[in-house]
């Protein structure tokens, strides 16, 4: 009975420290969620464990009946029995269900940081005690551990484990170093003894490491050694300034005996002036670099020395070896993707030296196909080719770093943005431009007309055709005026059926027209580059009031050459026309036709006709 009374009041006193942290917990207002969330839960763990000493005093009673029954009472002792079992079960259920809790909590919790002498981390604090927060208790833990060095005679035997009703201490000397409570075991998983030793060990092993390390003997080895490499960096430093100082001179030695202008294509991109002055601002560069680097190597060097400092020489050191190393696995994380670009690359590549060769076979007409042009292949595979070439990038796309980020993706829409609505135009020429080449309007070399303006065809592009006219004048047109204007191909047919060029020429009615057709026919003739077969002809265009017009045709197949044929022909026409009486003129006449000869051939007036004379009439009487 006095076991049980003794269990009941150790029940009282626990629950009542419960209610009360409940209380404090309910009170104070948290301003994080973390605060309310551990209240929550401490609320939860006090009801946990009334329920748990309610259970333990009836298992210790339980305990004591069963021992107080005798052997012949047996099926009161197993009723009894499957009680304490039940007790049993409900309790490891309760445990169980508070590190569910736990585990919940620990999604939501921040820890703080118990830490060192050179700010390192001993441990984690993840719950409150009492009226302390998580971060109250750490850093009165720290505060606690750094004054351990100020005592002289401190050892790691006198820093002791105190198991308490409630809590399990760490104590120095009458001093609490940290209070720990099955709460935080629960948290890491372990029990209030074993947690206790863990932190004992690494605080144990904190202090004694940093009173070693401040002892007298270890600070003057330190200062020895930081003088040392002190006198070792000055010494490296001179040395690299004598080097570039050599280096300097050496340059300016060799100006005119080992520097040669650099010429390209005629353009001298560096004399030796030139390349001597960026060589020494170079050697100084380099120089400077050198010794700044030097120096920012031996500070961590000199820091690292001293354990107050040391965290100092890690973090130089670190502005260089982070981004460095930071580099390497990026670049090392990267490589099976960089393989996979490298395949698809040389996968590519074979594809379009196979559409080359199609491309070469076409176009030499080794290789035909009904219906497509031997001009038709190039434009074909460079259309081909970009089309081959976006699907490669659209393949890669996903295998390029940062392809995947937003930023990325943003500025790639943006960039598409812009060039579809910033080269509208260029799009309408380039589609016109295909366009023209499946229509076969003209080929390079051929002699065109397009709207107002006639010339050579001297080159096509994907925006612009661009015209030389006879007089030497190079006329670029966008694709898109030459599809939205009309065509004229002077030269498509030329080689095969001819070209026909034309010239009128206005001879009066006294001319008999069988005589001007004979001598346009041979003005043709004598013209150079007028093909005889077909032979020219003459078409009688109109008869006017005072004359007739005569139009010469003639076949041609050099359709580049038309002003000079139409000169030639001219020249012939003047010359035939002269040779046999006939005046090229286009005579006008008046109304007084008396006296003047008649304007018919001669084969067709009578063999007796005479011009009449001009009547006079008189009037004598005025």
């Amino acid at each position: 009975m006095n076991k049980i009374k003794n269990l009941v009041a150790l029940v009282f006193f626990s629950t009542a420290i419960c209610i009360a942290q409940t209380d404090s917990l309910t009170v104070t207002k948290d301003s994080t969620t973390t605060s309310q969330n551990e209240g929550a839960f401490e609320k939860k763990i006090a009801n946990f464990e009334k329920e748990r000493f309610a259970d333990s005093i009836r298992r210790a009673d339980l305990e004591t009946r069963i021992q107080n029954l005798s052997t012949a009472k047996s099926s009161e002792r197993s009723e009894l029995e499957a009680q304490l079992n039940l007790y049993k079960i409900k309790e490891e259920a309760l445990l169980a269900q508070k590190k569910m809790q736990i585990e919940a909590l620990k999604k939501t919790t921040k820890g703080f940081p118990v830490a060192g002498f050179h700010d390192d981390t001993l441990f984690m604090i993840y719950t409150r005690l009492g009226s302390f927060s998580s971060a109250e208790r750490a850093e009165t833990i720290t505060n606690r551990i750094k004054k351990l060095p100020l005592r002289i005679d401190f050892s790691g035997d006198s820093l002791k484990i105190e198991q308490l009703e409630a809590t399990v201490d760490l104590v120095y000397s009458e001093q609490t170093i940290i209070s720990i409570t099955e709460f935080d075991a629960l948290w890491l998983d372990t029990t209030p003894i074993e947690l206790a030793k863990q932190y004992k060990n690494k605080i144990v092993k904190e202090v004694t490491e940093y009173k070693s390390e401040t002892s007298l003997f270890n600070i003057l080895k330190s200062v020895g050694l930081a003088f040392l490499a002190l006198i070792i960096i000055i010494i490296i430093i001179r040395y690299i300034l004598r080097l570039f100082k050599w280096t300097r001179l050496k340059i300016q030695k060799q100006k005119k005996e080992k520097f040669k202008p650099l010429v390209i294509k005629g353009y001298t991109l560096l004399d030796t002036e030139r390349q001597v002055t960026v060589l020494l601002f170079a050697n100084k560069i380099v120089k400077w670099f050198t010794v700044c680097l030097s120096i920012y190597i031996a500070l961590p060097i000199i820091f690292g020395f001293f354990p107050q400092t040391e965290n100092l020489a890690k973090t130089l050191f670190g502005y260089i070896l982070n981004p460095l190393k930071g580099i390497f696995l990026a670049f090392w994380n990267y490589l099976p993707n960089l393989f996979t670009i490298i395949v698809i690359v040389f996968v590519f590549r074979f594809v379009l030296k196979g559409l080359n060769f199609l491309k070469v076979e076409i176009e030499e007409e080794r290789l035909t196909f009904n219906g497509f042009y031997p001009y038709w292949a190039k434009p074909t595979y460079q259309l081909v080719r970009v089309l081959v070439l976006a699907f490669a990038f659209v393949v890669i796309f996903k295998y390029l770093p940062g392809s995947d980020s937003p930023v990325f993706q943003g500025i790639s829409v943006f960039l598409g943005f812009l060039f579809t609505f910033g080269s509208a135009g260029s799009l309408s020429n380039i589609i016109a431009g295909l366009v023209l080449t499946y229509m076969r309007l003209f080929k390079i070399g051929d002699r065109v007309k397009i709207g107002d303006v006639m010339g050579d065809v001297i080159e096509k592009s994907s925006l612009v055709t661009r015209i030389r006219t006879p007089k030497n004048e190079i006329i670029s047109i966008p694709n898109s005026s030459v599809m939205s204007s009309h065509t004229i191909n002077y030269s498509s047919d030329a080689p095969e059926k001819g070209l026909i060029i034309h010239t009128t020429v206005t001879i009066g009615y006294d001319i008999p027209w069988k005589q001007m057709h004979e001598a346009l026919i041979e003005a043709a003739l004598r013209t150079d580059m007028v093909q005889k077969e077909p032979m020219p002809f003459v078409l009688q265009t109109s008869l006017e009031d005072f004359y007739v017009a005569y139009q010469i045709n003639a076949y041609i197949q050099e359709a580049n050459k038309q002003a000079a044929i139409y000169s030639h022909l001219h020249q012939n026409i003047q010359d035939v026309c002269n040779e046999q009486g006939i005046e090229i003129l286009s005579p006008h006449y008046r109304a007084a036709r008396d006296g003047n000869h008649s304007t018919i051939p001669a084969d067709y007036l009578p063999k007796n006709y005479k011009s009449p004379g001009f009547n006079v009439n008189s009037d004598k009487s005025k």
